[in-house]
């Protein structure tokens, strides 16, 4: 039998992913909008520098993340910085687990984290535990502030622990985050094992962590790649689907939400998805004549507009580069890029008093970074309801917000039913 024609409509990390999974079985075509591969997680170029167009932390945890980077000749020790989880603050909290097993670490970083008091350790410790005992499972309809109001978590504990990490982690307010996915983020991170929690910083811009790799790796495999064609319409035909027209056995849609709804016939979930919202992130890029004095590669802000700070030339050797990153940063939309970048700077002031001009600003404003990861988000099944035909993208991960690690999986999970529908087999 020869090899069914695969469309695999988007070339993020999803779509990434899938076409990896697909590649040993189908005569694959991948479909990018975009002259360049990575979505929302790829490096741009900005006059001549290559910068990312945000800042994204991997976790021990990340499993399918690791195991693809992997099979396209990635390897993760050489281009990730694992750091051992930790928790510094510029202006807040210092916390850093040493190396005894689960769930140990976690309890001697807590003992001896600086900038909290016995209540508040004490009050972390019982949240984590009622977390646990409930097996990380809690209410859909409960929001992260409803959540830490019934536990009666400490004001300063939330604004040092809580409110970073929901920004960082799931790029929602308190008031409006879903706490049945934050509690499923930290099932996988301060729940799980101590390489699980471990922090994974790149070395190098995102576009080389996996999307320039993947594709090297399949054109070897005899995909066909087509950058710079969007794709504007998806549909059933009797055995298979059509992408503008264009026949193929089956076809992996992933893309945005907002881009699935307007490629696709009207369908029942699509009522559900336009409701959805969306979050910004803001990521503000200096460079100085030195390097900033931070505390860590990666410090965070628990006042400020900047949540956290990487020193990119102690990552990436980008002498002189800092980013910043502002998560849900929807108060920023009516600013003028140099107030933005006039606010960060008032921020790093606070951390390094004696730092001069920058040489070089550049502010990256993804507007619709994330979905916004709200309580009684129905995700679609993977399987649309055009046959042979299925969703992949961080969105349509069942527990977590938008990750790489979600994105990955949707990938991998759209492939394999893709691949059991259609009887293929190595």
């Amino acid at each position: 039998m020869s090899r069914p024609r695969v469309a695999v409509i988007g070339a993020g990390w999803a779509g990434l992913a899938a076409a990896v999974e697909l590649a040993p079985l189908a005569e694959l075509t991948v479909f990018e909008a975009g002259r360049v591969a990575g979505g929302r997680a790829r490096a741009v170029d900005a006059d001549g520098v290559a910068l990312d167009n945000g800042q994204h932390i991997l976790i021990g945890a990340y499993r399918e993340c690791l195991r693809l980077m992997r099979a396209v000749g990635v390897d993760p020790d050489a281009v990730l910085l694992r750091l051992p989880l930790q928790w510094r603050q510029a202006d807040g909290v210092a916390m850093r687990c040493p190396g005894l097993p689960a769930p140990w670490h976690l309890a001697a970083g807590l003992a001896f984290a600086r900038g909290w008091r016995w209540r508040d350790k004490l009050a972390l410790a019982r949240a984590l535990s009622s977390l646990k005992k409930d097996n990380w499972r809690v209410g859909d309809a409960l929001t992260v502030a409803e959540w830490l109001a019934a536990l009666g978590q400490p004001a300063r504990l939330i604004e040092t622990f809580w409110r970073p990490l929901v920004l960082s982690g799931m790029n929602t307010p308190l008031a409006r985050a879903s706490m049945a996915a934050c509690a499923a983020m930290l099932r996988d991170s301060l729940g799980a094992s101590r390489a699980d929690g471990e922090l994974l910083l790149p070395r190098v811009d995102l576009s080389r962590l996996f999307p320039e790799p993947a594709l090297a790796w399949l054109a070897a495999r005899g995909a066909t790649l087509r950058l710079g064609q969007r794709v504007g319409r998806l549909d059933a035909r009797a055995g298979g689907v059509t992408v503008d027209g264009e026949a193929f056995d089956a076809a992996v849609l992933a893309v945005a939400p907002y881009h699935a709804v307007k490629l696709t016939v009207p369908l029942p979930w699509h009522d559900e998805v336009k409701r959805w919202r969306f979050e910004p992130i803001y990521t503000v890029y200096l460079r100085f004549a030195r390097a900033p004095r931070l505390p860590s590669v990666i410090t965070g802000l628990a006042h400020g507009t900047a949540h956290w700070l990487f020193d990119k030339g102690a990552l990436t050797g980008d002498a002189g580069w800092l980013a910043a990153v502002v998560s849900a940063a929807g108060e920023l939309a009516e600013a003028a890029h140099g107030e933005v970048v006039a606010r960060v700077l008032a921020d790093l002031r606070g951390v390094d008093p004696t730092l001069g001009q920058p040489l070089q600003a550049r502010v990256i404003a993804e507007k619709r970074a994330t979905f916004a990861a709200e309580p009684g988000r129905c995700r679609p099944d993977v399987r649309l309801a055009i046959q042979y035909a299925y969703l992949a993208g961080d969105w349509m991960h069942p527990e977590y917000p938008a990750t790489l690690e979600g994105a990955v999986q949707s990938g991998v999970t759209a492939a394999r039913a893709l691949i059991d529908d259609l009887g293929l087999s190595a």
